[in-house]
């Protein structure tokens, strides 16, 4: 290829960079004739806005292939689960409130249930039984779906150790009524 062949050849170097949740794009061209500097041709960058209350997304669009790539981040929920305990007396006896933290409610982790519970027990060890740690997996599993933003989920040691059949069948309160 001779010198015009080069001349008619330009280089373009697209990037969109994300920092602190700020898009950033940076387009460069060069090489090229004189006639086509600073006419970008089949590459552009439009990312929308990030907002910090919205699951932000981004919209690339680099030349030849698909129009557009859209990204939504993972929300990921990390430990603590649990904000607090506390031990009430109630008409059908003593209650631990196990009050969990946003995480808590809202975790599909696999393994945070067995997290979750290790917490309650370092919070208070008297938790520590069969039947209360029961307890805590049905609301685990169930009440965080039914009513996820219900305060606290309440175990009390006079309820029965019984099969997870029974468990689910009395929405994790066997035994006797719920105490609210």
């Amino acid at each position: 290829m001779g010198t015009k062949g080069f001349g008619a050849i330009t280089a373009r170097i697209c990037a969109l960079t994300v920092v602190g949740g700020v898009a950033t794009s940076l387009f460069l061209a060069g090489c090229g004739s004189e006639s086509d500097a600073g006419e970008p041709r089949g590459a552009s960058s439009t990312p929308s806005r990030v907002s910090a209350d919205s699951s932000p997304t981004s919209t690339i669009t680099t030349g030849p292939g698909p129009a557009n790539r859209s990204t939504t981040p993972t929300v990921v929920y990390r430990p603590p689960f649990v904000e607090r305990v506390e031990w009430t007396d109630t008409e059908v006896g003593p209650s631990l409130s196990i009050f969990p933290t946003t995480s808590g409610r809202y975790t599909q982790e696999p393994s945070a249930m067995d997290a979750a519970w290790r917490e309650v027990v370092e919070l208070d060890a008297s938790a520590d039984t069969p039947g209360m740690q029961a307890q805590f997996e049905c609301h685990w599993r169930f009440a965080r779906i039914i009513e996820p933003e219900k305060p606290s989920w309440n175990l009390e040691p006079g309820r029965p150790v019984v099969s997870e059949e029974d468990m689910i069948g009395a929405r994790c309160n066997p035994g006797f009524a719920e105490e609210y």
